[in-house]
């Protein structure tokens, strides 16, 4: 199962900051097991729209330069409260720095203006054919794959 943890881009500094939004519905399959009679999204998925929220950061500063952003590190992560289905986050990550290979965030993610997640994290950066010049096709294929998503994320800008 392939996770899209965010619906929309809701602005970008470059190099700077970035809020996106996800609405949560009872028919994402996960809220199913999470917990039956008391469905939320579980906490780990609000940390993952929070890491994406960053990787669209990251790509759109870099041109899209490494077709791998990945979670390196999170530390201080905080939950604060449940997200139940008919609500929307709003996630703001703030870089602290974003450098070749790596960068580092802080961000968190409100609902109705109140926080429920937040935490520092470090995202790692490459592209594949870094270790293996002949997957130097598939790292053009997932940027490529990536810019098209990003036009959709943003387009309501």
């Amino acid at each position: 199962m392939k996770f899209v943890l965010i619906d929309r881009i809701v602005s970008l500094e470059t190099g700077e900051r970035l809020t996106a939004v996800k609405s949560v519905s009872l028919a994402e399959e996960y809220l199913a097991d999470h917990f039956p009679t008391f469905p939320v999204l579980p906490g780990v998925l609000l940390l993952e729209g929070l890491v994406e929220s960053a990787s669209w950061l990251v790509r759109a500063t870099q041109q899209f330069a490494h077709s791998m952003v990945l979670l390196e590190q999170a530390r201080n992560v905080k939950y604060k409260s449940f997200m139940a289905p008919g609500a929307q986050v709003k996630y703001t990550v703030e870089a602290k720095s974003i450098d070749e290979r790596q960068s580092r965030f802080s961000g968190y993610g409100s609902v109705d203006g109140e926080k429920i997640v937040e935490a520092r994290f470090a995202l790692r950066h490459f592209n594949l054919a870094e270790r293996n010049p002949a997957h130097a096709a598939v790292d053009a294929e997932v940027v490529e794959a990536m810019q098209e998503r990003y036009k959709l994320l943003s387009q309501q800008n």
